[in-house]
């Protein structure tokens, strides 16, 4: 079977044991399982890389699911609004996620299984013992077919279903590199203004007039906090902006509101509203603007071009609230689920 490395394989699975609650199912323990395949899926509902997988893994379970295999989605928080229980339980309902999800706030079983990355699947056989992981998108096909050869090996002479090549279900179309996921926060994120990020207290940012690709540039007044970027001006004021300049076919930003309820954020790109053929379901247009709603602490997508290309890209909070945490860019045609 292949597989990658990892200090795990071989050894019994850490049980889940300390992490909670559940989703989709009463609490599970790995004797209980004894028999089935067990296939792991570390995630947080903000991740662009873990949407982008979600296809196989509702697939995986539709074809194996009577067949032995179990998939458990392990919820485990990078921002601190995606540890609200009803905001991930409203998640896994729009999604139509229909596997048991147990969330891992403390990060017990992050640390259990030595993990360090979303998505990270590992496959558990019949004995629970480790026998295959993998850290990112990709290797469905791989992954595929270690899940069939363990259920073989725990039922010899069942059944299966035909192989397919489950790329084709996620990668509907061609692909280019891309500029690198940019964080937003004063933690781990990447500003281009001169003088770097001040303070978690409002500060009047002026980007100047070159902005470098790949970083964030801040215009107006901004409170920059650990883990994201917050616009300070009430009543909104259309010349502030939160700017990136990037190479990709797509874009997704995580986004929130402090306080709740509703903020509009408009949209330009190269200095023009979004044209409608690249606007992507998350975006609106009203007259000459393009604009999206934020309305709950998610993950956005504002571009979805079937063209590669370099683009300035312009978001414009109408308010003192909107949070920015995260822009990430697609290196392939509809790579988002």
């Amino acid at each position: 079977m292949s597989q990658l490395s990892t200090d795990l394989l071989g050894l019994c699975a850490p049980d889940f044991v300390g992490a909670g609650p559940w989703l989709n199912s009463p609490p599970l323990r790995l004797a209980e399982l004894r028999g089935k395949v067990v296939l792991l899926d570390f995630w947080t509902y903000s991740c662009v890389n873990c949407l982008r997988q979600m296809p196989c893994l509702r697939r995986w379970h539709s074809l194996y699911g009577d067949l032995g295999l179990v998939v458990v989605g392990v919820h485990t928080p990078e921002f601190e609004f995606e540890r609200s229980l009803p905001n991930v339980s409203r998640f896994v309902r729009e999604r139509g996620i229909p596997y048991p999800v147990v969330l891992d706030n403390g990060r017990r079983l992050w640390k259990a299984y030595a993990n360090r990355y979303w998505p990270h699947e590992y496959l558990l056989d019949a004995r629970g013992r480790i026998r295959y992981d993998h850290a990112g998108e990709g290797a469905y096909a791989q992954a595929e077919m270690a899940i069939r050869e363990l259920l073989a090996e725990a039922s010899p002479g069942l059944q299966l279903p035909p192989l397919e090549h489950p790329e084709e279900l996620v990668q509907p179309g061609p692909c280019a590199p891309a500029t690198p996921d940019l964080y937003c926060g004063r933690q781990r994120g990447r500003l281009g203004n001169p003088g770097g990020y001040r303070s978690d207290e409002p500060w009047g940012y002026q980007a100047p007039d070159e902005l470098e690709p790949g970083l964030l540039y801040l215009s107006g007044p901004w409170e920059a906090r650990a883990e994201h970027v917050r616009h300070a001006r009430p009543g909104g004021h259309p010349p502030d902006f939160a700017a990136v300049g990037y190479q990709a076919f797509e874009v997704d930003a995580v986004l929130g509101l402090e306080g709740g309820g509703e903020g509009r954020v408009l949209l330009t790109r190269d200095g023009r509203p979004l044209p409608p053929e690249i606007a992507s379901r998350d975006v609106a247009a009203e007259g000459q603007i393009s604009y999206l709603t934020v309305r709950e602490p998610r993950l956005y997508n504002l571009v979805r071009d079937h063209v590669y290309g370099s683009h300035l890209l312009r978001l414009h909070p109408m308010g003192n609230r909107v949070e920015l945490y995260t822009i990430s860019f697609g290196a392939c045609v509809g790579d988002v689920d």
